[in-house]
């Protein structure tokens, strides 16, 4: 019988390379050692049977730690996985998820990642690791990118947030490697249908954390948390952002969520018109409103939709050209402004960056919940539709009341730009210039 024996050099090399495995394993058991220990209980992944981890929590509370830590644990302990990562937008996905500074690359100590060179390719939005596992993100923004990647585990982040119910479903179809698929669900609370259906799972399938932005106060400047307590305590949006509760009907509320989600489309229909709305902010700095831009449009079948939601902080010079854009990449019939602040610079702006742009100028002459119940009429009528979800202008919309504190920027807007488009139905009722 003939024996190879292998030259010594091969002995060298594989002692080499079990060593250096060995200590990675060691600096990665360690990572996961360190977040176990200055993490609160609420934030480590829950024993027991489950398939999906729902954490609602408010603003500053660690969300997107603790999925990050936990996805990357998990990635690292389990040699050859596929993990997704999934945000709003690819914007979100960069600077928040990936690279932000409780981001994925932050948790990943660097002996731990594929020594190649590109373990990171940023364009493709993939990290390799060293032990054969990969984590992959995706724009929830894109649903159709989700058909055919599969995963064994999956964080979702601020998935209230995403414009298209229909990216849960793609996604959840693409979990189902390994005997054990999970998901991990990172996001401030709204009574949207997915976290909704999600929550009534409670207890069976679908373990829920809840917190609060002061949870983590030991982490959170006190001069930061002053200012969210001066500016939101008592209301509202506090109570969702701050609070993490569920809102579903507030007491007084022009909008319920059902009247959206009722009648909520995923394509915009052949347009009549399209016009840009504008409600300018009168400043820009940190505390500043922001600047309301809605493009909204009636139908050929004359029924009304928000097509984009396009509101800011930003310079003047900024939303004129925000606005502007929109205006062609819509074929929009002219721009709204209110100009009960700005006056005729308003327009003066809008000129100076395009001076042949359809414009109108038009002036509030009653209170702003006068001005909107027309428009929650036509919603409560099941005449309007949003192409998708815009969060922030829902969130708005459904706790505008008489008592309301904040200043409804982005529901101004779309009053001023709904009301432009139903007024030959007798639905205005102020005065337009």
């Amino acid at each position: 019988m003939n024996v190879m024996i292998k030259p010594p050099q091969d002995y060298e090399k594989v002692e080499t390379l079990s060593k250096k495995f060995n200590d990675i394993e060691s600096v990665a058991f360690h990572s996961r050692l360190k977040w176990l220990d200055t993490a609160r209980p609420t934030q480590i992944e829950p024993e027991g049977i489950w398939s999906t981890w729902l954490i609602l929590a408010g603003r500053g509370w660690g969300k997107t730690r603790t999925g990050a830590e936990t996805l990357v644990s998990y990635a690292l302990k389990t040699p050859n996985v596929i993990c997704g990562v999934i945000a709003p937008t690819s914007g979100d996905l960069r600077r928040v998820c990936f690279e932000g500074p409780s981001g994925i690359l932050k948790m990943i100590p660097r002996e731990c990642l594929l020594d190649t060179g590109n373990a990171y390719n940023k364009s493709a939005m993939e990290i390799k690791l060293w032990n054969g596992s990969i984590i992959q993100g995706y724009a929830a923004i894109e649903p159709d990118r989700l058909r055919g990647p599969q995963f064994h585990r999956i964080w979702a982040d601020e998935m209230a947030a995403w414009r298209y119910p229909d990216a849960y479903d793609q996604m959840m179809f693409g979990l189902r490697l390994g005997q054990n698929p999970k998901l991990i669900v990172t996001t401030t609370p709204r009574p949207v249908k997915m976290v909704t259906d999600l929550l009534k799972r409670r207890d069976k399938d679908v373990y829920v954390t809840t917190g609060t932005t002061f949870d983590n106060k030991k982490h959170l400047a006190e001069s930061a948390l002053q200012q969210l307590r001066d500016k939101y305590e008592g209301t509202t949006l506090g109570r969702q952002e701050l609070y993490a509760e569920v809102l579903d009907e507030i007491e007084g509320a022009l909008w319920k969520p059902s009247m959206i989600d009722n009648t909520r489309v995923k394509e915009m229909p052949d347009m009549q018109r399209v016009v840009v709305a504008i409600d300018p902010a009168v400043s820009n700095n940190e505390n500043s409103d922001e600047t309301g831009i809605m493009v909204v449009g009636k139908g050929f079948d004359n029924r009304y939709y928000i097509l984009e939601d396009l509101s800011d902080r930003m310079s003047a010079d900024t939303w004129a050209n925000v606005a502007i854009n929109a205006f062609y990449k819509y074929n929009c019939d002219r721009i709204i402004a209110e100009v009960n602040n700005g006056g005729d610079l308003v327009e003066r702006l809008i000129r100076t960056v395009d001076k042949d742009v359809a414009y109108k100028k038009v002036h509030a002459s009653r209170g702003k919940l006068v001005r909107a119940e027309p428009i929650s009429a036509l919603y409560e009528q099941e005449k309007v539709s949003h192409v998708g979800t815009f969060s922030k202008l829902e969130d708005q919309m459904c706790s505008f009341t008489l008592d309301s504190r904040s200043s409804p920027d982005r529901l101004d807007a779309l009053v001023w730009g709904l009301t432009e488009l139903s007024k030959s139905s007798g639905q205005a009722i102020w005065r337009v210039s």
